[in-house]
């Protein structure tokens, strides 16, 4: 483990400040679940909690079910990374971060759907491959992640696609929620 130079000191109550600079670099906002675990060498870790994280093969089945029913390739996310894919090369999407302009998205609760060839909507970072449809996944009132349905030829979603976006979103939400 990397040590960083920052000296924290827990306060009379056992709490303790993470710096700026680290949430602001591990995408860390306000409110965000943590989980705190310890290892064999006495650290204390901080990990940033991701529920869909947790549903990661699940996800994978949602996302091929999807892939075959909408005929375009599927992308699931948590709130920063890519958890499930179908249709795309996994080595391609595997562990990339989300876009500014998903996290703006998911931030906004919006959705998007590509209505002409001129649209582009970039998914993940380092991806050339454009979202189709795009909405969040929201659990409990919480966005906890994005479902993005991708370009495969044509850049216009059909209603059968919105529909199933729809479904494949607020199933994954309210799986969560069991």
């Amino acid at each position: 483990m990397k040590a960083t130079g920052i000296v924290r000191r827990i306060d009379d109550l056992g709490r303790v400040v993470i710096p700026k600079e680290i949430r602001r670099t591990m995408r860390i906002r306000e409110g965000d679940p943590l989980e705190i675990y310890t290892n064999s060498e006495g650290e204390v870790i901080f990990k940033k909690y991701s529920a869909i994280g947790e549903m990661t093969e699940s996800a994978g089945h949602i996302a091929d079910i999807m892939n075959k029913l909408a005929g375009c390739p599927v992308v699931i996310f948590d709130r920063d990374h890519v958890v499930a894919t179908s249709g795309v090369s996994k080595k391609e999407f595997s562990e990339r971060r989300v876009s500014n302009q998903l996290e703006e998205l998911m931030e906004n609760r919006g959705q998007y759907y590509s209505n002409s060839e001129n649209s582009r909507f970039v998914v993940a970072e380092g991806v050339e491959k454009n979202g189709l449809a795009v909405l969040p996944i929201i659990s409990n009132g919480d966005v906890t992640g994005a479902v993005a349905f991708m370009e495969n030829g044509t850049n216009k979603v059909t209603e059968l696609q919105k529909s199933l976006i729809t479904a494949s979103s607020q199933f994954l939400g309210k799986q969560l929620e069991c």
